[in-house]
């Protein structure tokens, strides 16, 4: 019996989306709710399964094809190919012996998101099973074994280039769906907002020494670190509360005020920066915040995010700091009116009470749209995170 396999529905405000990697090609057997092809839209990446055992009959729309919901992609035959093992699920164990060890079978070393890796790499999957070692459960190539592979193949390919100049040589790849989408997006901003910026600077230590103090009982009781992006969403929040000009956005002519605060939070991903939304984050104690970013984190590292989770947001927190970032000026994530960046810390003499001290300090960078957001404003909403970053008991207290 032959199937047809379709483009998924697509959400409402997606026109059509990207045909981005074949994981079958025609005639390889495969198994139920294996995965065949990943489905790039602007905003997430869409899996598309097998329906039954099988084999991928033929391919429609190659990698690269534009494609509409619901559109026929490739035709898929049910039932096991005679001669042909269908590959085994990855839920079942599945080794060959070879030399009196075990090799875990193909299907099973290679996981969706680590194929995604390959792609990206530009790694074959015959090459990964053949050269990369894995260091997961049974020899498992995990996406950690990719990109060390793909680093330390890059690192040999730059010294060869030095050694032998003659052979330089130029890669052109497409910018995926994605990439596109946050460029027309961050062009939208810098070209239809009076976008201003202004900075400030917080001391780190107070909280520094609260996590010191607390982070073992802190993990004991909650099952996660604590860490600096929930004291971040905290303060913004209560910030947020004080200042309802930088909560809003502009719809046409009116001035939109939420009241709610469902916070976006910048997250590097293999595929691109993405913003998911962490919602009424101030009905959420520092330890639901460490889990919701997290859960976030994980889930955008992995291509799972939602549609829905990556829609909506009042204000944007970005954490440069983490790559090492002293300043920035962020971008607004339009509708929103505000974005907050967050940097490195970094150990500077400052003068305390006429002495000079060496302090944990970290820049504050808030971009603004100042058609919105007036100057006093936005001094105002920073110097408020200030205040409460360096003295966090105010948090705790609702001072």
């Amino acid at each position: 019996m032959t199937i047809e396999i379709k483009v998924p529905v697509l959400p409402e405000s997606v026109a059509d989306a990207t045909v981005a990697t074949w994981h079958k090609q025609p005639g390889e057997p495969v198994s139920r709710d294996e995965n065949l092809v990943d489905i790039e839209t602007d905003k997430v990446v869409l899996e598309v399964v097998a329906p039954e055992d099988g084999t991928l009959e033929e391919i429609i729309h190659g990698e690269g094809d534009t494609v509409l919901a619901e559109q026929v992609i490739a035709k898929f035959k049910a039932g096991a190919v005679a001669g042909q093992e269908v590959a085994p699920k990855p839920s079942e164990p599945a080794a060959e012996e070879k030399g009196g060890e075990t090799t875990p079978a193909t299907n099973d070393v290679l996981s969706p998101s680590v194929r995604r890796v390959l792609g990206e790499k530009g790694i074959t999957e015959a090459h990964a099973i053949a050269e990369i070692k894995g260091t997961g459960k049974d020899g498992r190539i995990t996406k950690e074994d990719v990109e060390a592979f793909a680093k330390k193949a890059a690192a040999s390919a730059t010294s060869e280039a030095v050694a032998a100049p003659v052979g330089r040589s130029e890669k052109r790849v497409p910018m995926t769906r994605l990439r596109k989408r946050i460029a027309e997006r961050l062009l939208d901003a810098k070209q239809s907002t009076a976008m201003l910026t202004t900075f400030n600077e917080v001391n780190m230590k107070p909280i520094m020494s609260i996590r010191k103090q607390y982070q073992e009982q802190f993990e004991k009781k909650h099952g996660i670190r604590l860490g600096f992006m929930s004291f971040y969403v905290k303060a913004v929040t209560e910030a947020l509360k004080r200042y309802p000009e930088v909560n809003a956005s502009l719809d046409g002519d009116d001035l939109v005020y939420h009241n709610y605060f469902d916070i976006s939070i910048a997250v590097s991903t293999p595929r691109g920066l993405v913003t998911p939304v962490l919602r009424d984050a101030d009905s959420l104690s520092l330890a639901k915040t460490e889990e919701g970013i997290r859960e976030l984190a994980i889930k955008g590292r992995d291509g799972k995010l939602t549609v829905d989770e990556l829609t909506g947001g009042n204000f944007t927190i970005t954490n440069g700091g983490v790559f090492g970032s002293l300043m920035s000026t962020p971008i607004i994530n339009p509708p929103q009116s505000a974005i907050l960046g967050m940097h490195k810390i970094q150990e500077r003499p400052m003068a305390v009470n006429g002495q000079v001290e060496i302090l944990p300090m970290m820049y504050l960078a808030l971009s603004y749209d100042h058609r919105i957001i007036d100057g006093k404003e936005s001094v105002g909403f920073l110097v408020t995170i200030k205040e409460l970053l360096e003295d966090p008991t105010r948090l705790l207290l609702d001072l």
